[in-house]
């Protein structure tokens, strides 16, 4: 009950219990986080607020060492904060080819303590290949963890956008079109980049959808054309750049959206069409 007040003292003694076995099963994990709590609650704490003060007056070099010594003490707020200002390129005296390396190994240690946005900047790093490889594989890992243990809706998104282009995934509309489905139910936030999405993604799956049926059969047969089917990746290849690989085998029917963005889409033009029509 002290502890859920934030009693110093009451943490320091949980953590003694839970070290020592004591009333409670051992489990050194819990006992050093608690420890950490209480150490972090020290008069050195004081120093967040003389760097937040230097970085909100434009003292951005002063802020960064002092976030720095913060990080260094374990600090997981100071390490996320060191990483930002680096990245801003607001700390002086860094070499410019150093600034992403520095600034990944901070994401790092932050992500390690638990935090998601540090987590999902991991990801970040892995898919641009900012001060690491490219590697996006580890992009998903990433992007996994945030999604499934915390619900991040930025980490759902770019999850359903490497199933979309098949980066590092198979390609797959469906599981891309889940995926933004989670980050609009996880942040309103999400919503507009989600509904944005849904309709490229529905412009791709009416592409493919016709490249499976014999359409281009009989546009190729009006047109004297081989009566070969095309390539299903050629069409898709040609209108994005992304090396995308269209999943070997598509549900028989789409979901009722899939149907509905397009169709109103080019009601919405035909309207703008008829109106114009009319004016003149």
């Amino acid at each position: 009950m002290a502890s859920q007040q934030g009693n110093v003292m009451a943490f320091y003694h949980l953590a003694e219990m839970h070290a020592k076995g004591t009333g409670v099963l051992r489990s050194c994990s819990t006992a050093a986080e608690l420890f950490k709590n209480v150490a972090e609650r020290g008069r050195w704490s004081k120093l967040f607020m003389s760097a937040y003060s230097a970085f909100r007056n434009r003292r951005y070099h002063e802020a960064f060492v002092t976030y720095q010594l913060l990080a260094e003490l374990g600090y997981e707020v100071a390490q996320s904060n060191v990483a930002f200002i680096l990245e801003e390129e607001k700390a002086t005296g860094i070499p410019k080819h150093e600034i992403y390396k520095r600034a990944f190994t901070q994401w790092q240690r932050s992500a390690t303590q638990g935090s998601t946005s540090s987590r999902v900047k991991l990801g970040d790093y892995f898919y641009y290949g900012l001060g690491t490889d490219v590697n996006y594989q580890k992009a998903i890992q990433h992007y996994r963890t945030a999604s499934d243990q915390h619900h991040n809706a930025q980490a759902m998104f770019n999850l359903g956008y490497m199933h979309e282009q098949g980066l590092g995934l198979k390609r797959d509309l469906y599981l891309a079109k889940r995926f933004y489905d989670m980050a609009a139910e996880a942040s309103i936030d999400a919503r507009v980049a989600v509904y944005l999405a849904l309709i490229r993604l529905s412009f791709y799956f009416v592409m493919e959808f016709f490249c499976d049926s014999s359409f281009f059969q009989y546009i190729g047969r009006i047109f004297g054309r081989s009566s070969e089917e095309p390539d299903k990746e050629s069409v898709i290849d040609s209108i994005t750049a992304s090396s995308s690989h269209p999943s070997e085998h598509m549900e028989s029917s789409m979901d009722w959206d899939f149907y509905a963005i397009p169709f109103l889409t080019g009601l919405l033009l035909l309207f703008i069409f008829y109106i114009r029509h009319r004016r003149v």
